[in-house]
């Protein structure tokens, strides 16, 4: 069943009509934009549209975009065609920290932001460039880094940046210039696109060894067909995500109201510059998989601050890094807002939440008093 209330915008964003009205269009024709006849031109002249429109969004050239199957690959091909030591901040996306060969990790504080200082004693130690990753904008937490400050200081030791801004289009404005960066790793349905299409930003002048060797795609950078009808879709998609709304207003009335209901309330990344869009919080004493069953169970979708695997559920390493204990780390749920979000939308959380929240709190009372109970018949 679908929920009927959708809060999970950092996940996967539900495609914009417009973009798959485009891709549908794609799909009605055969689509190989290395062909030389005329329909594979126009499948090219596709490709490169949406290129340019890409490269729009964070303000870099049409040549600097290369074509991947998502923001994982893109991230593997900086880490792979780099030959540098790699460093990576503690809060990275687990493309980044599963991928990395011994990397050296950057911690961070209490409010999620990297140390830049310890960053600068790192590079000074490793006594040579290094390939440091880290991402804009945290996917759990929606903290923004100090991309532009850490820029300075790794360009100071020789080395190169990577920024994975896969969450950042559409909710901050983004300028590869401004920011510094040597590259970035975008993906499509993040912004509202299709899932199946990433780009990865190399600045002009910069080589990276293929991941993937085949065909001549991608000016011999990426092998293999390109996947038009999804580039397309991304290409619109970045043409939309100047028109998404501003959601910091939305998602603090929503926060106020939560804080309202249980005063106990932590939200992770509080005190940071946050993503508009984002909020990871939790109580005491009410798990994020207790919360996430019932929240689901009441027709509204989120998702949870711990990672899943083999059946075991642990504490997100991002909480963990920013100094948040197991047990906390464990209550933690993440909500994200995005385009198609409206109040009523925040109204159903907010009430379907408290109500969990108050039921969680009667059966721990009730479990303490039984519990009491039998200490004084003992």
């Amino acid at each position: 069943m679908r929920p009927s209330t959708y809060l999970d915008y950092n996940a996967t964003q539900p495609i914009k009509p417009a973009v798959r009205d485009a891709m549908i269009d794609v799909l009605a024709g055969p689509t190989n934009a290395s062909s030389v006849h005329r329909l594979g031109q126009r499948a090219r002249g596709r490709v490169e549209q949406a290129r340019a429109g890409i490269a729009a969004l964070i303000g870099a050239r049409p040549g600097e975009i290369l074509f991947t199957s998502g923001a994982t690959e893109a991230n593997a091909t900086v880490l792979h065609g780099t030959g540098l030591r790699h460093v990576v901040s503690a809060i990275e996306h687990p493309s980044i920290r599963a991928a990395a060969t011994d990397p050296i990790v950057i911690a961070v504080d209490s409010d999620g932001l990297i140390d830049l200082d310890s960053l600068d004693r790192m590079l000074a130690g490793i006594g040579g460039p290094a390939l440091v990753s880290i991402m804009l904008a945290n996917n759990e937490t929606g903290v923004i880094q100090p991309v532009a400050q850490a820029a300075r200081v790794v360009h100071g030791h020789g080395g190169l940046l990577h920024s994975d801004a896969a969450q950042a289009p559409g909710r901050i404005p983004i300028d590869v210039a401004a920011l510094g960066v040597d590259l970035m790793t975008l993906s499509a349905h993040k912004m509202g696109g299709p899932q199946g299409a990433g780009a990865l930003y190399i600045r002009d002048g910069l080589t990276l060894a293929p991941l993937l060797r085949g065909g001549g795609q991608e000016k011999r950078r990426r092998g293999g067909t390109e996947n038009v009808a999804a580039i397309v879709g991304f290409g619109v998609a970045a043409d939309l995500a100047a028109d998404d709304p501003d959601l910091t207003a939305m998602r603090g009335t929503m926060e106020a109201r939560l804080a309202q209901a249980a005063p106990e309330i932590a939200i992770h990344g509080a005190l940071a510059a946050r993503l508009g869009n984002t909020s990871c919080f939790g109580v005491p004493g009410l798990p994020a998989e207790t919360a996430l069953i019932a929240l689901d169970l009441m027709g509204i979708a989120v998702s949870s601050g711990a990672a899943c695997s083999s059946g075991a559920v642990e504490p997100s390493p991002v909480l963990l890094a920013m100094g948040v204990a197991q047990a906390t780390a464990r209550e933690a749920i993440r909500v994200s807002l995005g385009w198609a979000t409206t109040p009523a939308d925040i109204d159903h959380l907010v009430e379907s939440w408290t109500i969990v929240y108050r039921r969680t709190q009667a059966a721990s009372s009730k479990t303490k008093a039984a519990a009491s109970k039998q200490e004084l018949s003992i």
